[in-house]
């Protein structure tokens, strides 16, 4: 029948000690990691050992006098919440329970007139104690069985290992790419040795080049303030380049300056385009005129005939009025 391994009991020098190791390297929240390297103890276990009596925090003087007045008064404000209590006196729970049932013993001793002698709560032998994460460890023996042998050197091991596997892959494959590298380096020394000139080929990355550029780069905008949300109108006058003549205008001597440089222009263009003119324009010559085309009339519509009728007609007018005129003048004469 194998032999069935119950987790538990006496906690042992040994065993305190891989367990500080092992919380040194791990932390305090990998219980179940740390207690695979204790085959007699759980994570449980392994947890209440180093909060009850490892942690160098935990206080393992004598209780004073102040301490068990606080203990007996909080107790009876607060009965049975040792967690709660354990904090405010600076303690344990299982040290403000152990200590809280020692002085109920010690003071039934004394109302039974009892001799006060040893702790009453001391174990007798042949007892198993129920809190032994409570307990000092016990010393080591001279010659230690093997498997507490196995189970340090398994320790010594693990706890020796400060590179997980992730650190050792990635030092294996280092080192195999080292390998690689001086291997084809040998291979193209002999071939460029033989006569034979290899180039080497230089592989094109894809994606981001993290030894050429800043991935994700954005690079911050000139100046202190921020000019993303100004809006610019480009009818603005540039207020840096302006000067006084761009407020003022132009003066008018300016103005007739400029207009006289431009007839001179002018001048120079037609005198190289058309030469007589130009003679005739700056000599006060007048120009050619042009010959102008005769005149072209219709023909008269108005016939002789009728035209000498016209005439009789008003020679015959012009001498009635000619006989009036004369017989008013002689009629104002008489009268």
């Amino acid at each position: 029948m194998p032999r069935i391994m119950i987790k538990g009991g006496v906690w042992r020098n040994t065993e305190d000690e891989i367990l500080k190791a092992a919380v040194m390297k791990y932390g305090k929240n990998q219980w179940s990691r740390i207690a695979s390297l204790l085959h007699r103890k759980s994570a449980k276990q392994c947890k209440a050992r180093w909060y009850e009596w490892l942690d160098p925090s935990i206080k393992k003087t004598e209780w004073s006098r102040e301490e068990e007045e606080k203990l007996l008064h909080l107790a009876k404000l607060m009965p049975t919440q040792w967690r709660t209590i354990a904090p405010i006196i600076g303690r344990t729970a299982a040290q403000c329970l152990e200590h809280y049932e020692y002085l109920l013993d010690k003071a039934a001793q004394r109302d039974n007139e009892e001799e006060v002698g040893d702790d009453p709560r001391k174990l007798k032998p042949g007892e198993i104690d129920p809190n032994p994460e409570t307990k000092p460890a016990r010393p080591d023996p001279v010659d230690m069985d093997e498997d507490e042998l196995e189970m340090l050197s398994e320790a010594r091991a693990r706890l020796a290992n400060t590179q997980g596997k992730k650190a050792k892959r990635k030092a294996r494959e280092k080192q195999l790419e080292e390998a690689r590298r001086l291997a084809a380096l040998q291979k193209r020394r002999e071939l460029r040795a033989a006569g034979i000139d290899v180039q080497k080929k230089r592989k094109k990355k894809r994606g981001v080049d993290y030894n050429a550029e800043i991935p994700f780069e954005k690079k911050p905008a000139l100046g202190f303030y921020d000019t993303s949300m100004e809006q610019y109108d480009a009818q603005e006058p540039n207020f840096k380049r302006l000067r006084q003549q761009h407020l003022d205008g132009e003066l008018r001597n300016e103005i007739e300056k400029m207009e006289r440089k431009k007839d001179k222009q002018k001048i120079k263009k037609k005198k190289e385009s058309d030469l007589p003119s130009a003679i005739l324009q700056t000599s006060g010559v007048a120009e050619f005129t042009k010959k102008r085309s005769k005149l072209v009339l219709p023909a008269p519509q108005v016939t002789t005939f009728l035209f000498s009728t016209v005439c009789s007609f008003n020679t015959a007018a012009v001498s009635s009025i000619s006989i009036s005129l004369m017989s008013l003048l002689s009629i104002s004469e008489h009268c």
